[in-house]
């Protein structure tokens, strides 16, 4: 009796597998699904798959994703809600900022920011001049989906390079992915 059900449990082992999807690979460094690391036991492929965890197909962001910009925790976060000087911008797309984002965070699209940055502070060039007068802007505290979102490293690519300091850039690369994980609060149906 005790072969049968351990024949069973391998045959509906088995069964299990046989009809479970390959998962798909995502992103780990830029366009890459994989990662080979040397072990003394030999190569090991390091990949990534979707999981109820890691909603995004992005890739692994830089911790200081442009030279200058600092890295914030959540404690930073907090503190900068309440800093009359900072602005805490989410620069999601809005369809993802209206499903919830941080409360009395400010909402951006990466897509926009650079052309909106007399929202951050800044005065916008003067004619035949490219870059913005950012010298009285406001610190900003910018985030996006979590580690492997490239919304908000875009955006300050853009700022940086139309004259936003990245000085006064920081950035929450834990973003809404470890903003949710941890239990924080979160508002929804902001635009």
């Amino acid at each position: 009796m005790k072969k049968f059900f351990v024949l069973a449990a391998v045959f509906l082992s088995g069964v299990a597998v046989a009809q479970s999807p390959t998962p798909e690979l995502l992103q780990i460094i830029d366009k890459s699904t994989n990662f080979v690391v040397n072990t003394p036991k030999g190569p090991v492929e390091i990949t990534r798959v979707m999981t109820p965890c890691a909603k995004n197909k992005g890739w692994l962001q830089p911790l200081i994703p442009i030279k200058g910009v600092t890295p914030v925790d959540e404690i930073d976060v907090l503190k900068a809600l309440n800093d009359k000087d900072s602005l805490v911008v989410d620069m999601r797309v809005v369809d993802d900022r209206v499903k919830g984002t941080i409360p009395g965070s400010v909402g951006i699209p990466y897509t926009e920011v650079a052309m909106r940055m007399d929202e951050l502070g800044c005065k916008k060039p003067a004619a035949g001049s490219t870059k913005w007068d950012c010298s009285k802007a406001k610190k900003v505290y910018a985030f996006c989906n979590g580690p492997v979102c490239p919304q908000s490293p875009m955006a300050m690519a853009a700022m940086t390079r139309d004259g936003f300091p990245a000085t006064k850039i920081y950035y929450y690369r834990g973003g809404m992915l470890d903003w949710d994980a941890l239990g924080l609060t979160t508002v929804k149906g902001e635009f």
